[in-house]
């Protein structure tokens, strides 16, 4: 489990006073308990569960880095990527277009899927298959190209 890691990272951050990594652990940790905590939750979260938590972090993160950038804000758009950089520690290894291409097309083939009017099915079972390993928006871009 992650919030396991969590707690032995942020005591290691501390000692070797790594406020970028510190921030970041911070913020998964906040976001665990906060998932723990929310009305109808059972007790533990599953894996699955924290790698979606994690992924909507850096998805935040990135949205605030674009502004930031923009905006020349240089030392805000720093402190983003660092948040980012210590997030996807604990995410798995992220697949590259070719791989996530090839993957889809997997999906589609078993779906039966023609059209992009059956695009719903399909992320539903690309989402699943592709969990913590890939960005949503590039498995929509992927699914919306490859129906086309």
């Amino acid at each position: 489990m992650i919030s396991n890691t969590i707690d032995q990272e942020i005591k290691k951050a501390m000692l070797a006073k790594n406020n970028a990594q510190l921030r970041g652990l911070r913020a998964i940790k906040a976001a665990l308990l906060l998932a723990k905590t929310e009305k109808g939750s059972s007790e533990e979260i599953t894996e699955e569960a924290e790698l979606k938590i994690l992924q909507k972090l850096i998805k935040q993160r990135r949205e605030s880095a674009d502004i930031y950038k923009q905006q020349n804000r240089e030392d805000l758009y720093k402190v983003e990527e660092e948040e980012i950089e210590v997030i996807n520690q604990f995410l798995p290894k992220q697949l590259d277009r070719e791989e996530v291409a090839a993957i889809i097309e997997t999906v589609i083939k078993q779906s039966g899927a023609t059209s992009v009017k059956e695009m719903g099915k399909v992320m539903g079972l690309a989402n699943a298959a592709l969990a913590g390993k890939a960005d949503g928006k590039l498995i929509a871009e992927i699914v919306k190209e490859k129906l086309a």
